[in-house]
């Protein structure tokens, strides 16, 4: 197994990918039917549920404007890697977008940060747009991600993630 990278960033490098991928993310039709075949043909669960709009969500934007989209999701740990599969209900999102241009498949990798202000601040910086996020999904109102534009650069989407310190409880949990 290679050792992490520990020689200095290029000028002007973008930090992100240096920790590593911590989430790989797939839309789905079916939230349902794909959780439980995740779990009855790979053994892969358990499965949180949440469906991110508001409430739950206190801010919403999507390419720059404040938006009430709803998504579906569940989350698994698979060894160290969170999956996170996502149903896009209503309202324009990077999910729909992605199932317009892509069909169904792995959308983005999510990457986790500290401070969501200084890296969103780095990626435009860096002249990397910020195509949609969402926060305040923590039981103490924290709790950020944010989808930068990379799809050109990299051929997938990056996600950036700022973990809330406390999770609220899931709306389901498959297996019960």
């Amino acid at each position: 197994m290679a050792e992490p990278a520990t020689k200095p960033l290029p000028e002007g490098a973008l930090p992100f990918l240096r920790n590593g991928v911590s989430q790989v993310a797939q839309v789905v039709e079916d939230l349902d039917r794909t959780v439980e075949q995740y779990w009855k043909r790979f053994g892969v669960g358990p499965w949180d549920f949440w469906t991110y709009q508001k409430p739950l969500l206190s801010h919403q934007s999507y390419r720059g404007q404040p938006s009430d989209y709803c998504i579906r999701i569940a989350l698994c740990w698979m060894g160290p890697t969170r999956v996170e599969l996502i149903q896009p209900l209503r309202g324009p999102s990077v999910h729909e977008d992605f199932v317009r241009k892509h069909g169904y498949g792995v959308q983005h990798l999510g990457l986790l940060v500290t401070d969501m202000a200084g890296a969103l601040q780095q990626a435009r910086a860096a002249g990397i747009d910020v195509l949609m996020d969402g926060g305040g999904f923590g039981l103490d109102g924290d709790g950020h991600y944010a989808y930068l534009d990379t799809e050109a650069l990299l051929g997938v989407t990056l996600e950036l993630i700022q973990r809330p310190q406390r999770r609220r409880p899931p709306e389901k949990i498959y297996p019960a």
